[in-house]
């Protein structure tokens, strides 16, 4: 039996900390396992902007609209200040959890009124201020940890529907990594019966989704790639007083110094096997810090270059050391990619020169009826929907955990 469609909101806020990212999403179906879900077909056409979530019986998901909504040039610099922080005031980390509560309901309740559409459902991931999937010793006690700030009771309150939020810490629970959670939607969305896809998406933090051809969800493998937009960003701002290189400009006027290639990845992070994810911990100041030294007296262009090139051979690295001996059989056709570094054309041209010769052609996920800038956002308003149902949507062979989980936690109005 069909269920009343319900209009959800996912929410999402990126380690790049340039903003809050709004999609409104449409879903109607009815009550279905995951297995069953997960284990459907997808080479039939689909409408560009539904989604069949199983054959036969099912529900679809179609994108109302997506906005963007910058953070104030303060609240920015109090997120990337508290982003892993060795010292912070507890005072000012909870009043920053409320504010990010009271933005993201404004921006909800400004998506609504823009897209004419009320919202049944909140998914919210937050903003993480710190990450670290792998465990550690803390008071005599290895731990993993990890901490999405913005209060979901605040947004309940606001905008009058309940609200899903932390998604994380349920996978972490279960044994996992807590990360990455797209590839549920990746897989859902992308998988084919008989081309082999790798879903890339660059943000902040670059993380790919391998999907053979024919895959179950099980075969699906996922993992943080390394730095996406978070080094480059961080090197433009430091070098030219930009937020960030539009199109790769600058790049595209420098020349990459193998040399640094060479020294950088052979780092840790680059070489160990998934599952693995990253965040600011290995990839913010420190790891910024050590880069320009590395780089020495270079041209600040040739520097931005560098930083562009690192992001685009860490992706083919990954893929080529992890991801093609997944399906070695049958191999992959196409890399998809989505976030704000599809809009990079330098580096987009880099990924697509160090793929060619392994057979791998770039798209974007927008020829795929999914807004590269609204991904993320949709695929926690899919995790949400799912957690509303009680239904499990992290992916163990993604994130390690031991057992599928139901994510995250549900404040109501």
């Amino acid at each position: 039996m069909r269920k009343k469609a319900m209009v959800v909101a996912g929410v999402m806020s990126g380690t790049s900390a340039d903003g809050i990212n709004v999609a409104l999403v449409r879903i109607q179906g009815r009550s279905i396992s995951r297995e069953t879900s997960l284990a459907a077909s997808s080479s039939r056409r689909r409408d560009p902007l539904r989604l069949s979530l199983s054959p036969g019986p099912r529900h679809t998901i179609t994108l109302i609209g997506q906005a963007e909504y910058a953070y104030a040039p303060r609240v920015r610099n109090a997120v990337l200040s508290a982003m892993n922080a060795s010292k912070a005031s507890v005072a000012d980390l909870s009043r920053l959890n409320f504010l990010l509560g009271e933005l993201y309901s404004e921006a909800i309740l400004q998506s609504q009124r823009k897209f004419r559409t009320e919202v049944d459902l909140v998914g919210c991931h937050g903003q993480t201020l710190y990450h670290q999937g792998e465990k550690r010793l803390f008071l005599g006690r290895k731990v993993a940890t990890t901490w999405q700030t913005g209060e979901g009771s605040v947004i309940a309150a606001r905008v009058g529907v309940p609200v899903v939020s932390d998604f994380r810490p349920a996978d972490m629970a279960a044994g996992g990594k807590g990360a990455p959670l797209v590839p549920y939607l990746d897989y859902l969305w992308f998988r084919h019966a008989r081309i082999g896809r790798i879903v890339q998406n660059i943000g902040g933090i670059a993380n790919l989704t391998a999907i053979p051809p024919g895959a179950h969800a099980d075969r699906v493998l996922a993992f943080d790639t390394g730095p996406g937009n978070m080094v480059i960003d961080a090197v433009v701002r430091k070098l030219f007083g930009r937020q960030f290189d539009p199109d790769g400009k600058i790049a595209a006027k420098g020349a990459v110094s193998e040399t640094v290639m060479g020294e950088l990845l052979k780092r840790p992070f680059f070489r160990s096997k998934p599952p693995k994810t990253a965040g600011r911990e290995e990839f913010g100041r420190e790891f910024v810090q050590d880069f320009l030294q590395v780089c020495g007296k270079a041209r600040k262009q040739d520097i931005v270059a560098t930083a562009t090139a690192l992001t685009a051979r860490s992706i083919a690295d990954a893929v080529q050391r992890f991801a093609i001996p997944v399906s070695a059989k049958f191999g992959f056709q196409e890399l998809i990619v989505s976030g704000g570094g599809a809009r990079n054309s330098t580096l987009v041209a880099m990924l697509a020169e160090q793929l060619a010769p392994v057979g791998v052609v770039v798209r974007f996920s927008d020829e795929f009826g999914l807004p590269s800038e609204a991904k993320e956002a949709v695929a926690f308003a899919v995790l949400a929907y799912e957690t509303w149902n009680r239904r499990p949507s992290n992916m163990p062979s993604a994130t390690g955990a031991l057992k599928p989980a139901v994510l995250g936690k549900i404040c109501y109005a």
